[in-house]
């Protein structure tokens, strides 16, 4: 192997793996797949690819030396071309190329004369995450390591500090750290680290030897300072990187553009680079068919994981009021009145006999306790039992609560709820470092922000109804971005909306403050559904208007209507401005009087229509102690005005919840998606423990709690109720984690054929699922292997895109779920399922 030949498969290996990473995770088994994957197929592969090409030159008659030279030329020119497109993170895309000049074809089209293009354009954004390896770090005389052999990686783009704990002190001075990532709040502690290291030094009282706050916080900012990365996959590699070899090549030949080409071409030579292409377009495919496993881990549907249901004891008890009973009596009774109490929902008083009052006509639920939100985790052998007085169940619910990375969770959803959502509303992040409570990675470059967002505005397109809205909140950093990533995503763009923000504005050196935030409102067609939106005026500003507009209709009846027992003509020339239905509501309404001069009548206008402009109220609302949450106030006039009662409403970056909370206050139904760790309980960087979303929506159901009546409840008169299903999905990372691939000789493709297609059949995934007889060739089904807790309804609801009428029991455990039926007449078994049903969930 020549010096440059191996210098190209050494850069190769390095860019294709990326830069080592330690830790325990799916991305560690990612990169030791990716490992085994190179020294297995993809290096031995080339490898004899290139010798198959130099021989062949050499039958054409070329000298050894003239070989020799073809050898170190071709690998030289290999090296060149890929080493420009992977990152240290071994994502494949637009990344170093000098080329960029020469994609002109990307940058407008025959149907469009502008078009956005981004480096990252062409790829799935998957999260940004640092590249953390162990390491010795030296400050003013004492030496640290920091072991991350046990760090349990990110599953998403959630934002999570390190925990650093004292573990050890080596013979050889130096003091040894184990890292790990926050959880329940945990946080470093510096003086119980400088206690441990005294004990360990033998020390009674504090010395030089043990170093100060000081010296360890820098340690830990030198340690933290490593690389931190974006990963993608590449959606088609095997065309891209064909497609920028050939413009590589291409300017090769010919220079660079504005440049005369200096070189004569030989035929020999010619020779020469039509085997440098071959050879080429053999590791691209090498390398794309790797890429195109990982764009199928990525968009595999996903399990439904621990699920359960929240239900006001109303809609239990309207339907079977034994049941209620049932759960005073149950043990998981206690749990449930305890986060009632937690909540802020009922007093420490509270007892179960507070539930009821006896009337004339029996015993009811006292009016103050009707609407206290039961947890089915509490109650899961009564679960079903809940879930069987409601047919159809799906119908049933008012929203869907879903703990998920959102690409995974609109991906998964996107059968199911194909057409069916009426308004979109997400406020994304983007360089929001400075909000404290912001629980995502958010130091995003402008490409990276603007795949994130495509890749799921372009499945959440899908969801859209066809008369269905979207609003997308942004600050002054993405404004410019996301303005024309809707124009190329979206038929129609309907306005550019300015909201006011009410974060305390501080001092910003160089220029004005920031006052406003913009949302931009876009629709799916020009048949959306629109209502606009009024607001009430100050009652000093009412006034009493005229009842008739300028134009005519040839219906001559129209231009009469009855005021007060009179029948009226409208003015020359005027028409009336409301139908005699609506006059008549009106004048019950005393918004109708006859003006005492000329008789005619006049309307009192209350109502102002809203314009784009809402520095009126806040955008933000703090009212769960976040300085990023949406107003209800504000999503109500979102809501409103793009939908009407019974709609469903998405938000995929939910937040704190405001979306979901305001939507179910209106009576819409709603999906709500979150990967932040305040979907439940979570804790402060102090250690404060908060309530979550779920929290949020129980007081919510409840109609009171700690935050509630709050926002619009007072002035929509909410009072309570509600059923919702909430739950996790297994993630991307998950998936790689339990992924295994073979460590031997991949399957052995058939004469002619393409042998890129077939480098995974032998690999078993996640197929140790399924149990084969061969005897009699049945195959057994057991999920559990994989993951405890799988709501197999759910996710068979999800995976065929059909509304679960009722989740029968099992015959032998009423407890158990035996079976699904779906709207449409079909349905599933659940102890038995058929392989080939949950086959795209565990083989692709």
């Amino acid at each position: 192997m020549t010096q440059k030949e191996k210098r190209f498969f050494d850069a190769l290996e390095n860019v294709f793996i990326g830069v080592p990473v330690e830790g325990e995770s799916g991305y560690i088994n990612l990169m030791q797949i990716k490992a085994q994957y190179f020294r297995r197929v993809l290096a031995p592969r080339l490898q004899r690819e290139a010798d198959d090409a130099i021989r062949a030159l050499c039958q054409q008659g070329a000298t050894d030396t003239d070989l020799d030279k073809v050898r170190e030329e071709i690998f030289d020119k290999l090296y060149t071309f890929f080493h420009r497109y992977f990152t240290e993170s071994g994502s494949l895309g637009f990344f170093f190329t000098p080329y960029h000049q020469s994609i002109y074809e990307r940058v407008y089209t025959d149907d469009r004369d502008v078009m956005l293009f981004w480096k990252t354009s062409r790829l799935y954004y998957v999260k940004t995450d640092r590249l953390f390896q162990s390491m010795e770090v030296s400050v003013d005389g004492f030496r640290f390591y920091f072991d991350v052999s046990g760090l349990e990686h990110k599953k998403a783009n959630e934002k999570r500090e390190l925990v650093y704990t004292f573990r050890e002190r080596r013979d050889d001075g130096i003091l040894v750290f184990s890292v790990s990532y926050s959880e329940r709040g945990t946080q470093t502690k510096i003086d119980d680290i400088r206690r441990a290291v005294r004990d360990a030094l033998g020390l009674k009282k504090y010395t030089d030897a043990v170093p100060s706050e000081e010296i360890l916080e820098r340690a830990f900012r030198i340690f933290e300072r490593q690389s931190q990365v974006d990963y993608f996959i590449c959606k088609d590699a095997r065309s891209f990187l064909r497609e920028q070899f050939d413009l590589w090549l291409w300017q090769y030949l010919l220079g660079r553009p504005g440049e005369e080409p200096q070189t004569e071409w030989t035929e020999a030579r010619i020779r020469h680079l039509q085997a440098l292409k071959r050879l080429a377009y053999r590791a691209i495919d090498l390398i794309a068919a790797f890429e195109d496993e990982l764009v199928r881990i990525w968009n595999k549907p996903k399990f439904v994981l621990r699920s359960g249901y929240v239900i006001t004891l109303d809609r239990i008890h309207d339907r079977d009021p034994q049941l209620v009973d049932r759960l005073v009596a149950h043990p998981g009774w206690a749990d449930q009145v305890q986060e009632w109490r937690d909540l802020g929902i009922v007093g420490e008083d509270f007892s179960d006999g507070a539930l009821w009052e006896t009337t004339l006509e029996g015993r009811r639920l006292h009016p103050r306790y009707r609407y206290l939100p039961v947890d089915t985790r509490y109650f899961k052998d009564l679960e079903l039992a809940i879930l069987a007085l409601f047919d159809p169940l799906d119908e049933a619910l008012d929203g869907w609560l879903i703990h998920s990375e959102n690409y995974q969770a609109l991906n998964t959803l996107r059968r199911k709820f194909q057409g069916k959502v009426r308004t979109i509303y997400i406020d994304p992040p983007f360089n929001k470092e400075q909000d404290a409570d912001y629980a995502y990675m958010v130091r995003y470059k402008d490409a990276t922000w603007i795949t994130l967002l495509e890749n799921r505005l372009q499945i959440a397109r899908e969801i859209l109804s066809s008369e269905g809205n979207l609003f997308v909140r942004c600050d002054y950093n993405g404004n410019m971005f996301v303005r024309m990533l809707l124009g190329n995503l979206f038929e129609v763009f309907k306005n550019e909306i300015v909201v006011k923000r009410t974060r305390t504005l501080k001092g910003e050196p160089g220029r004005f403050h920031t006052a406003t935030d913009t949302i931009y409102f876009c629709a799916k067609s020009a048949h959306s559904v629109f209502h606009g939106f009024r607001t009430l005026k100050p009652k000093a500003e009412w006034e009493w208007v005229e009842m008739h507009l300028p134009g005519t209709r040839k219906d001559e009846e129209s231009l009469y209507r009855v005021f007060f027992g009179q029948r009226m003509k409208a003015p020359e020339g005027r028409r009336w401005a409301l139908s005699q239905e609506a006059v008549d509501d009106a004048i019950a309404k005393g918004l109708v009087k006859l003006d005492e001069r000329t008789g005619m009548p006049k309307f009192l206008t209350k109502w102002e229509t809203l314009g784009s402009n809402w520095t009126d109220i806040s955008g933000y609302s703090p009212t769960w102690g976040f300085t990023t949450e949406n107003s209800e106030q504000l999503l109500q006039r979102v809501i409103e005005s793009t939908s009407q009662e019974g709609d469903m409403v998405l938000d995929f970056f939910l937040g704190i919840g405001t979306t979901v909370a305001t939507a179910h206050k209106l009576k819409r139904r709603w999906l709500g998606v979150e990967m932040g760790h305040y979907f439940g309980e979570f804790y402060l960087d102090n250690g404060d423990k908060k309530t979550g979303i779920m929290g949020r929506m129980k007081e919510v159901l409840a109609g009171r709690g700690h935050h509630e009546p709050c926002g619009i409840s007072r002035s929509v008169h909410w009072q309570g109720g509600g059923f919702f299903k909430y739950y996790e999905l297994e993630q991307y990372e998950d998936t790689l984690r339990r992924t295994r691939y073979l460590d031997d000789a991949p399957f052995t493709p058939p004469p002619a054929e393409d042998p890129c297609r077939y480098l995974f059949l032998r690999d078993p995934k996640m197929l140790e699922a399924l149990e084969v007889d061969l005897e009699s060739g049945a195959v057994q089904v057991d999920l559990s292997r994989l993951y405890p807790d799988i709501d197999l309804a759910e996710t068979l609801s999800n995976l065929l895109g059909k509304p679960i009428r009722r989740i029968h029991p099992a015959p032998d455990d009423p407890t158990r779920p035996g079976r699904v039926e779906f709207t449409d007449g079909t349905s599933e078994d659940l102890l038995q399922p058929d392989w080939r049903q949950i086959k795209p969930l565990i083989w692709w």
